[in-house]
């Protein structure tokens, strides 16, 4: 809401509050995030992010709704947008918010475009930072787990003189990796002997007239295989730097000024397997071996004997921001509010890879200062080798946000049940994008491919609020205690997608003064990102070397020739939308004191959804509606016309494809593309009880959400399916009980993600629900001098040490992850 004063009409608003952030001994904002069910993507998990441009970092999503290229939750701090961070992909970064100047956190889970405009489809995640500071706060934890360290402190030091405050405060967090290899149930090898681990080895394998020779004997027999899995993070290695600042100072008895501000780094070390290598040998290269007189192979390697078992891959995201806000009472209860938002980021990521077109040249090669070995690498000329490892994917990205907004809101005039509350403003924000990617040699010669965009994007906004106390505390009566009303209307104008209008409207009703009865309903939409649509810094022709499905009359020689993506963004992409309403009640019994249940029913209606063809599954073969996105043994001239002026990646050049007789199998549109549609409905639930005892509490809280539907259709003309069916969990719930005897606390809390049935996986039609405990002890001192406000604390996560679930088929397991029993001593000392 924008009025001061009153709370949400007619909708559920999760709260976190600051006792709760610290019992949890959360280290970031995205670690907090995963103790709430209704965040669906985080829930039960421990959030990492990509390891390439494409997003370097955790997106949160309310209900699960987005999809690839969708931003269906918003997130705030105090209110305001947080610039974005990513190059192809682009999102904020919560973990820029230190935990220690949080004050709450509050979830809205229904739509919110009416009140903030875009991306709030899911809904609202609005992280509010303490405004006020008095003396210093240290705190420092270690945590450790099976191959694991971590460690993170923060300080915040802060004066508070009575008409204004001003604080900083400083985290830092550190942890090492987690391989692959150290979990067991990082696997690509399944316990029921399906195993799609990969044949790109060293020893590697040889075919040869369709028989299979693994090296180094090249005698005809099982193929030589390795997890790539084991070399690959599980959990990467990350520095993370954050700094808050916080000012507030009334400048008379009319006018006050808050300032914040934030500056974040984080920087990871990806550890990812070495690139393999594959292709067809042909007598013609001078460490070609024949086999029963053949003149052509196909071989699969590894390189790990000369370039080591992994590569690092290196994101580094930088990101500051500044909110300014002159609030000014003008009277009779009417406030002004002019508020600024200005925030930049910096995201560089470095993949230090192997060049593939250098080692299909280097397969084709003719003598020994030119040819690769695939039979050995080590044994290959050094100046080839040296070429096949100078070379680098390189992305980086420039983001700017500008933001200008007024709000003006108080009573307008008084009913029987209280003030008619008005808000009413007008929002301008300019975006910025600025994108550069570099695939090629780093020293040497050979083909390069770059490419740069800078994209803007300006828009207007304005907006209304209104309350309407129907029935209030003066006109009250049996059976009619409350009842409110409120409607919200936003219309935003954008320069490059047109302009949208999204109305929301909510009614508060209190039969008993112990019941609360409320329902809200409302549009919200979705603008389709700068990354999405008009920025072009990933638009590429993406060559494979092989057919990963085929069409059911295909070949084995099919699947041996390339498949050509059209992969990037699409500037005719139109803004998803969706349709929300909730209902639902909260009672508060008289004769149980301390108790509250709560109960809301949710159901959303989502259209437009931004998403690829699916084409690395058989779907885009067998689903008709997807007729139009691939095209079977496309021409030169067609592939010509399509990726005229469009970057090639993979190919010197569209010609080269159709050289010595060779041909792609097939093309495919995999540019984001509006596509699906989802319904979801189901039940939030939410039950705490807090009590005080003679040696001080103890509270009680089961809280989660539970789908009782989810459909999709990929896009209009497709069959609706059932995802409940396939892969979505219905039941998330966390229950926590705890207890504080004077100076010790500490909590018990289960959290539980349902299972839930899977299609398409050998010998396996469900995934197992997983369920982990996590303890949190605390100590405090209140003794004289040195030991006045210093807390000790205890937290285990995972406290049994369980395994996530297993699944059929690589990485092994499924429905979260966990870094196993993670113990984590802390000590805090306020001055």
């Amino acid at each position: 809401t924008l009025l001061r004063g009153v709370a949400p009409t007619g909708t559920n608003v999760i709260g976190v509050d600051r006792a709760s952030i610290e019992k949890s001994g959360v280290v970031s904002s995205n670690d907090l995030l995963a103790d709430i069910p209704q965040v669906a993507n985080l829930f039960n998990t421990i959030p990492k992010g990509g390891s390439d441009a494409g997003l370097p970092l955790v997106r949160p999503n309310i209900r699960g709704l987005g999809g690839s290229g969708s931003n269906t939750t918003l997130v705030l701090l105090n209110g305001h947008r947080l610039v974005s961070v990513g190059v192809t992909v682009t999102t904020p970064d919560v973990s820029v918010i230190p935990p220690g100047v949080i004050e709450r956190v509050e979830i809205v889970p229904d739509g919110g475009s009416a009140t903030y405009g875009s991306d709030a489809i899911g809904g609202v995640i609005n992280f509010i930072t303490r405004t006020r500071f008095d003396g210093v706060e240290a705190d420092a934890r270690y945590g450790f787990a099976d191959g694991y360290d971590t460690i993170d402190a923060n300080l915040t030091v802060g004066k508070d003189w009575g008409s204004g405050s001003i604080f900083a405060s400083y985290a830092y967090d550190w942890h090492n990796n987690i391989l692959g290899s150290e979990r067991d149930y990082v696997t690509q090898l399944s316990k029921d002997g399906v195993d799609s681990r990969s044949t790109s080895c060293m020893p590697g394998n040889v075919t040869a007239n369709g028989i299979n020779y693994p090296l180094p004997g090249l005698t005809a027999g099982p193929l030589n295989r390795c997890d790539l899995g084991e070399t690959t993070d599980y959990y990467p290695r990350e520095t993370r730097h954050s700094v808050f600042v916080g000012f507030v100072q009334d400048l008379s008895d009319r006018a006050t000024l808050n300032i914040s501000g934030y500056w974040s780094r984080r920087q990871t070390d990806n550890v990812v397997n070495q690139t393999t290598g594959s292709g067809v040998i042909t007598s013609a290269n001078p460490y070609f071996r024949p086999i029963a007189g053949e003149t052509q192979q196909t071989v699969a390697f590894g390189f790990e004997p000369a370039f080591g078992a992994y590569r690092h891959v290196n994101p580094q995201l930088d990101s500051w921001g500044i909110t300014p806000t002159l609030t000014y009472k003008l009277g009779s209860r009417w406030q002004v509010r002019a508020e600024g938002n200005y925030g930049r980021s910096a995201t560089v990521v470095y993949d230090h890879q192997l060049n593939q077109l250098a080692i299909n040249d280097a397969l084709a090669g003719t003598t020994t200062a030119t040819a690769l070995n695939p039979y050995d690498v080590t044994a290959s000329a050094p100046a080839v080798l040296a070429n096949l490892g100078d070379f680098i994917n390189y992305a980086h990205a420039n983001q700017e946000l500008a933001d200008g907004r007024v709000i003006l809101d108080g009573p307008l005039f008084a009913l029987p049940g209280g003030d008619v509350q008005l808000a009413v403003g007008g929002e301008f924000r300019h975006d910025v994008l600025d994108g550069s990617t570099y695939i090629g040699p780093v020293v040497g010669s050979g083909q390069r491919t770059s490419s740069h965009s800078r994209t803007t994007r300006n828009i207007t906004s304005f907006f209304g609020e209104l309350h309407v106390p129907i029935i209030g505390p003066e006109n009250s009566m049996p059976g009619l205690r409350a009842l409110e009303l409120s409607g919200s209307l936003r219309y935003d104008d954008y320069n490059d997608v047109g302009g949208t209008t999204n109305p929301k409207i909510g009614a508060t009703y209190k039969p008993f003064d112990s019941v609360t009865i409320r329902g809200n309903w409302g549009t919200s939409f979705n603008a389709p990102s700068m990354a999405d649509s008009t920025n072009t810094v990933d638009l590429r022709a993406q060559i494979f070397a092989n057919s990963s499905w085929l069409v059911p009359d295909g070949t084995a020689a099919d699947r041996g020739r390339t498949t050509v993506l059209y992969a990037g963004g699409f500037s005719e992409l139109q803004p998803e939308k969706a349709d929300t309403w909730s209902a639902g009640a909260d009672w508060k019994p008289e004769f149980a004191p301390g108790l509250t249940l709560s109960a809301t029913y949710f159901n959303v209606h989502y259209s437009n959804q931004i998403g690829l063809a699916p084409f690395s599954s058989p779907n885009l073969f067998s689903d008709p509606s997807y007729a139009d996105f691939y095209i079977l043994n496309p021409t030169q001239a067609q592939l010509e016309s399509i990726f005229n002026g469009v970057r090639l990646d993979g190919t010197t050049s569209i010609a080269s494809l159709y050289e010595n007789g060779k041909s792609p199998y097939l093309y495919v549109d995999a540019r984001r593309h509006n596509f699906a549609t989802v319904d979801i409905d189901g039940i939030d639930f939410n039950l705490n009880y807090v009590q005080r005892t003679g040696f001080g509490s103890v509270n009680f809280n089961f809280g989660g959400t539970n789908m009782l539907n989810r459909h999709t259709k990929a896009n209009a003309n497709a069959v609706e399916v059932d995802n409940l069916a396939n892969g979505t969990r219905r039941l998330s719930f966390i229950g926590a009980i705890g207890a504080t005897a004077g100076p010790i606390s500490g909590q018990v809390r289960y959290n539980y993600g349902g299972g839930y049935p899977i299609l398409g996986v050998a010998d396996q039609d469900r995934i197992e629900s997983f369920q982990t405990v996590a303890l949190n002890l605390a100590y405090s001192l209140d003794g004289p001098g040195a030991l006045s406000g210093l807390q000790f604390s205890l937290n285990v996560d995972n406290l049994f040490d369980t395994d996530p679930p297993y699944i059929n088929r690589s990485p092994g397991y499924a429905n979260g992850s966990t870094f196993g029993r993670l113990v984590t001593l802390g000590v805090k000392k306020k001055f």
